[in-house]
């Protein structure tokens, strides 16, 4: 929905209810290919054509920024980030290949410690989910993998898995808020930690590989199709 609010609104919204207009307008611009990959986003003009003041601008930015859409910088400002669509295949080719080693390789070692663990952590992230926190969905998913994969004994693997998921982090909570696949990613995750703790760790490997996969397709789908891309 474009936000195109009278600097009088006739309707008492909320200052939380202008902030979310005004991100929604700003991503739409984004997605639209309207505001292109490095473009400074200056509030004082976003909030001169949303007919709004500055601190919902603001907010809306750091909003974006969780997202994954929008880069703040100390003293710049915020400037829109770049989604390299090579850059998101790369990224998931490796997890897809890396990732799966490492489940099978942990999965038979994780006691009931471990698994009472990996479930608080599921649990944490169904509530965040239903709260629409988007930046703590990637943390909390980060960390659900690396929990699932503690046991593997292959630090130099893991190493590169760790540095792959920071950098897939705004990509995945992008897929998340693009698709709505929100039940099929907590239904995904759940039936992977479901299959190691049945000991079923073949199935687990391939329900892993298919889950990232699926947000690697959706992804490209998106930014394939993007104007101006």
């Amino acid at each position: 929905m474009s936000i195109t609010a009278p600097k009088t609104p006739s309707m008492p919204f909320s200052h939380r209810t202008v902030a979310a207009s005004a991100a929604d307008a700003i991503r739409r611009k984004i997605f639209d290919g309207q505001l292109k990959d490095g473009e400074p986003l200056r509030q004082d003009l976003l909030a001169a054509e949303f007919g709004i003041s500055r601190t919902p601008v603001r907010e809306a930015l750091v909003q974006l920024e969780a997202e994954g859409l929008v880069k703040i910088e100390p003293h710049k400002g915020a400037v829109v980030a770049g989604t390299s669509l090579a850059s998101v295949e790369e990224t998931f080719e490796l997890r897809e290949v890396l990732e799966p080693m490492l489940l099978e390789r942990s999965a038979p070692r994780l006691d009931e410690d471990d698994f009472r663990a990996i479930d608080a952590v599921l649990q944490e992230y169904s509530d965040e989910l239903r709260n629409h926190n988007v930046k703590r969905w990637g943390e909390l998913n980060t960390l659900l993998h690396a929990k699932l994969y503690a046991r593997a004994e292959r630090p130099q693997i893991q190493a590169i898995v760790d540095k792959l998921l920071n950098t897939s982090d705004r990509f995945t909570r992008l897929q998340l808020i693009l698709t709505h696949d929100l039940e099929r990613a907590e239904r995904e995750h759940a039936e992977i930690v479901q299959l190691c703790r049945k000991g079923a760790y073949d199935a687990a490997a391939e329900a892993l590989r298919l889950h990232i996969r699926a947000v690697k397709d959706a992804l490209v789908r998106f930014l394939a199709e993007r104007p101006g891309d």
